[in-house]
């Protein structure tokens, strides 16, 4: 009985993650007011009565994609500070994670949705809030970090930590909007082009 719970459940959760896959991508290229709950359904090869068992409305499926962007990133943010390594190891781990990451293309289409919905009026309240509140963590996490790298003198002292902090997040976006938009035109560069944009001495660290 307990075992086939477990397998019940589970079948459930991949179902969810389907719907919320084929939303963001309908959602990243269609928009919000563009995107109707059967197309959520046929892209996933769900009823509209299923897609509806797991989400109240359209505007639900959205917000439930923007927290869960900015939970998973704040979250990773958070433990990435908390590491007792030098601010340079942080800083290219954080780099070889995020292009690894970029990799699958719901993490790519999760930036153009999120860049797209910034500047959007037409997106649910509670989104708007959470981008709001929750956009400028992730800047000021990797600020602190390479200030810290910058006292150590690990980190490059070209701009001030805050500046080289906007540099590290636009050309992680940037790499993810243009691999969301042309995914197999382009190849995701190496995170040591980047590393070397930030870490002192970059071509000697990036291949430590």
């Amino acid at each position: 009985m307990g075992r086939n719970m477990e397998v019940n459940n589970k079948m459930k959760d991949i179902r969810r993650e389907k719907i919320l896959s084929s939303a963001l991508k309908l959602f990243s290229t269609k928009g919000l007011t563009g995107t109707k709950i059967s197309d959520i359904a046929k892209d996933s090869n769900s009823s509209q009565g299923l897609v509806y068992h797991y989400f109240k409305s359209k505007d639900a499926i959205f917000i439930e994609l923007i927290n869960s962007a900015f939970k998973k990133l704040i979250d990773a943010c958070i433990a990435l500070e908390k590491m007792s390594v030098p601010a340079d190891e942080k800083i290219k781990m954080a780099i070889k994670e995020l292009i690894l990451g970029l990799q699958s293309k719901d993490t790519s289409r999760t930036h153009l949705l999120i860049a797209t919905a910034s500047v959007s009026d037409s997106i649910p309240k509670e989104a708007k809030n959470v981008i709001r509140t929750k956009n400028a963590l992730p800047y000021q996490v990797i600020a602190r970090i390479i200030k810290d790298g910058q006292e150590q003198g690990c980190i490059r002292k070209d701009s001030c930590s805050e500046e080289m902090a906007t540099a590290f997040w636009s050309s992680i976006k940037g790499i993810a909007i243009t691999n969301a938009v042309h995914g197999n035109k382009m190849k995701i560069p190496a995170p040591e082009i980047l590393i070397n944009m930030f870490i002192k001495n970059g071509d000697s660290y990036a291949k430590s």
